[in-house]
């Protein structure tokens, strides 16, 4: 600092107010990224959290936060850009106006459109019913794709293309959410890599660098303390464990392999149970409301039938991962992989289960057996507005999710508490309180978040219910975790909890792409309904933009979009992600060097010195 202040005398006036600038704003940007961490949501619940009951728990309910912030963005986006000009435009706030989407080469029968919503006398219960499953008064409001059958929004004298800004509008929120959940993976990945290392030299970080000493509140100072503790405690079961795998003997692999090939065959056998009840339900749900509509029967029992697939897949989502948490315990494995594992056979269940409901409807809304479906291109009896129809059912999924979570933490958790604590009987003691399931917990959230995902073509205003929901379980799970839980008998390390859940999420998005682009791109859009009906899919409007730019535009984006484009620009990326791999693994080839040398410098003093 000496040298640096002897330095300034001899330069310029311009290099000197230029590094006074530079440190005057390095010493801002950190005040202000300080002052920001005081409002960040949850900040104090969540130390107090990791300082109780270590930091893997403490990843799930930061998560949970990251959630709440992507779903609202998500809600901000789809408001600004698709619901609010609808809603300016029709009540003609700002001096707007709107031009409906007029029919054009559409046969008659096709635009036939009446929505459910309720007239007359209106019992309770009925608006009950309406707010559990989006029917009735929910189904004519802005929350669902048919209520958007706007084709332009004039402000003044600019027009506002509806039916792109839709489209556009769902690219960007699957695009923000591919884009921040790869650059919080990053930071995991590396935090990730770094407790990979070799295992003294992790602990010798946390001995001798991990306390910080900035740390002035009693309060703060213990949940430091407890914090450290528990990744020490991981530590120490990972190497025992380890230590127990490297003392096998023969028989024992024998044994162990044995029993988790017999538990992976009967994880297989529940798999193909959960799928074939969920497409059975929703043939036999679907085949009950067509018959009801074409013979105009309305009976409690018939109106009963629309919940069966949401009341079967949630069974299955609460019954199997129970099956396989108590499977996991006779596999022995390590409390990492445990919760990796299961996680991602809970994932395939509930993801698959998704994915055989939406290939069940979309079997229901393509087949066709008449001459006037197949001009409509869709079963327009059974699904005038096919797209409203596939909102309610993942409006009904996000519902029927929050009902069981709420359900199951009144119901069970807190019952089991109070056997517990006030039962002396020796089977309730046996089970004792229960510990935090982190698997089944980051589970039901992610699970939520694929629906919200896939839903929010289909119901713009989904992301405002699925930040309200996560808002609503953070606290749930907070007092669950306080009240009724206890801490892990076998600590779980943060650092790699953390880069799993955001796989696993990646993955969730990832399975998200498939049905939305089969929707948009090949399922021909409903007729009746919605921005899209003068386009035969929802993918139409792009061209048909096109075609309105100046011809040079056209052959540049045309160019662009030609395979004498593509197969160029895919080799250039093939060559400089090669040219990335190859400079990471010289980067490992040289830390590795590196560490080499420390290992020689502990035990050589000299070797420093024969180096110089």
């Amino acid at each position: 600092r000496d040298c640096q202040q002897a330095d300034t005398k001899y330069l310029s006036g311009w290099k000197q107010w230029k590094r006074t600038s530079r440190k005057s704003l390095k010493k801002v940007l950190n005040e202000v990224k300080e002052l920001s961490s005081y409002l960040e949501l949850w900040r104090h619940d969540i130390h107090s959290i990791e300082g109780k009951f270590g930091t893997g728990i403490q990843s799930y309910f930061s998560f949970l936060r990251f959630l709440v912030m992507l779903n609202f963005i998500i809600f901000i986006l789809m408001f600004s850009f698709v619901t609010f000009p609808s809603i300016i435009s029709k009540y003609g706030i700002f001096n707007s106006s709107y031009a409906k989407i007029p029919p054009k080469n559409i046969e008659l029968h096709c635009t036939v459109y009446k929505p459910s919503g309720n007239k007359g006398l209106v019992y309770f219960y009925t608006y009950l019913k309406d707010l559990l499953s989006g029917t009735g008064f929910l189904e004519v409001t802005s929350l669902f794709y048919g209520y958007y059958t706007i084709d332009a929004v004039w402000l003044s004298i600019t027009r506002y293309n509806l039916p792109l800004a839709y489209l556009l509008a769902t690219f960007a929120y699957l695009a923000l959410s591919l884009i921040w959940i790869i650059g919080r993976s990053v930071e995991g990945f590396k935090q990730n890599l770094v407790h990979g290392e070799d295992q003294f030299q992790s602990y010798c970080n946390k001995v001798f660098a991990g306390w910080d000493f900035c740390i002035t509140d009693p309060n703060a100072a213990r949940l430091k303390h407890r914090s450290l503790q528990y990744e020490l405690q991981t530590d120490l079961e990972e190497e025992r464990l380890k230590q127990k795998i490297a003392d096998r003997t023969m028989k024992e692999k024998l044994r162990i392999y044995s029993l988790r090939i017999f538990i992976n065959i009967i994880v297989i056998a529940v798999l193909s149970g959960c799928f074939y009840s969920i497409y059975r339900a929703t043939v036999f749900s679907q085949e009950n409301s067509n018959v009801s509509i074409r013979y105009d029967i309305r009976t409690d029992s018939i109106g009963a039938m629309q919940y069966l697939p949401s009341i079967v897949i949630t069974l299955a989502n609460f019954i199997a991962p129970q099956i396989f948490s108590f499977l996991i315990r006779f596999e022995d494995y390590s409390p990492a992989f445990e919760i990796r594992l299961t996680l991602m056979r809970c994932v395939f269940v509930r993801l698959a289960n998704i994915g055989v409901l939406l290939f069940s409807l979309w079997s229901q809304i393509s087949y066709c057996a008449t001459k006037e479906c197949v001009a409509c291109g869709y079963n327009y009896e059974l699904y005038p507005c096919w797209e409203s129809d596939v909102g309610q059912e993942m409006y009904k999924l996000m519902i029927f999710d929050f009902i069981i979570i709420l359900a199951v933490t009144l119901f069970i958790d807190f019952p089991r508490k109070l056997l517990v604590t006030h039962c002396s009987c020796k089977p309730v003691q046996w089970c004792g309180l229960q510990e935090f399931g982190i698997s089944d917990n980051v589970l039901e959230i992610i699970y939520g978040q694929t629906i919200c995902w896939i839903g929010t073509f289909f119901s713009p205003l989904l992301p405002a219910i699925a930040a309200i929901k996560y808002f609503i379980i953070f606290y749930i799970k907070k007092i669950s975790l306080m009240h009724t839980c206890k801490p892990a008998a076998r600590p779980i390390r943060a650092s790699s909890s953390n880069f799993f859940f955001l796989l696993v999420l990646l993955i969730g998005l990832i399975l998200a792409f498939i049905p939305l682009g089969i929707s948009i791109a090949h399922i021909p859009s409903s007729k009746a309904c919605g921005p899209f009906r003068n386009f035969n899919t929802s993918w139409a409007v792009v061209p048909h933009t096109i075609l309105g730019f100046p011809t040079g535009l056209q052959q540049v984006l045309h160019g662009i979009a030609s395979e004498a484009f593509a197969v160029p620009f895919f080799m250039v990326i093939c060559l400089i992600m090669f040219y990335f791999i190859a400079l990471a693994g010289a980067h490992k080839r040289v830390v590795e060097q590196l560490r080499e040398q420390l290992v020689m410098v502990r035990f050589d003093p000299l070797f420093c010195t024969r180096k110089v």
